[in-house]
Order: structure tokens, then sequence, then C-alpha cells
């Protein structure tokens, strides 16, 4: 069975409390990604995605200087190294989020999103079965 360690990005960037929304748009920017985990020194306290800059940001208005603590979602579904794949989608379908950032021993590990599942032979039936329930309706 495939573990999460398998397929997860593990080179992961992050921010700190101490950035603010503005910086953590250019680094998506840069790095191309839609997701920047958020760190308390050396814990993992939050995640902000690039809807959260849209909707909790920019449709808010909010100043480019606000702090990423006020838009980054605080309540985390996590995975470890070692959790299944299918732990990983089911976490996913439920939650409804298309990425987990992975925890070992409290610490930051890396990301595994849908597009991972996608791209590995672990099963495209499952990951389209997952984005059919990642893709109802979010509530925030």
């Amino acid at each position: 069975m495939e573990t999460v360690r398998d397929i997860m990005s593990h080179h992961t960037d992050c921010c700190t409390t101490q950035d603010n929304i503005y910086e953590v748009a250019v680094k998506m920017k840069e790095l191309n990604v839609g997701a920047i985990p958020i760190l308390d020194g050396n814990n993992l306290v939050g995640l902000i995605t690039d809807r959260d800059l849209a909707i909790r940001a920019i449709a808010e208005k909010r100043p480019n200087s606000s702090q990423v603590t006020d838009v980054m979602s605080p309540n985390l579904v996590t995975v470890t190294p070692n959790d299944s794949l299918e732990k990983a989608v089911s976490l996913m379908a439920e939650h409804q989020v298309r990425r987990l950032p992975v925890v070992d021993s409290n610490k930051l590990a890396g990301i595994v999103s849908l597009g991972d599942i996608a791209l590995n032979q672990y099963s495209n039936e499952k990951a389209g079965l997952a984005l059919v329930e990642i893709s109802k309706e979010l509530n925030f």
C-alpha cells in the first residue's frame, strides 16, 4: 500500500505569522503555487490559499499589509507521511479541501494535493470521486 510519503511534495516554502498578505501573494506568484503553510516558529498554525486571499482579503477590501493570521485557514486537517493515500483522499473529500499539510512529530514535512494523487497510479477513480466531493458547495 502506498503512503502519503510516496507522493507528497517534500520541499514546501512557508511564511510566518509575521508576514502580511502581500508577501504571501508574491511568494505564491514566484513559486506558482496556490497555498502557503503558515508557521509560528517551527509550528504549523495555518494555511493560506489563493482562495483565502480572494475571499477573505480582496473581497473584504483588506489592505495588503494585513497579517496572514487575519485571512488564513487556522483549523487544519493534516496527515502524516505514514498515512495511506486512501486516508488522504477520504479526508480531502470529507473536509472539501484539495491539499493537506503533512506533519511529522508536529512539524511540517510537506503537502499532499489532489493533483499529487491524480498523477499517481494510486487510482484515477478514487481521485475523481474525491474531486466530486471536494467540489460540492464550500461553506465558510
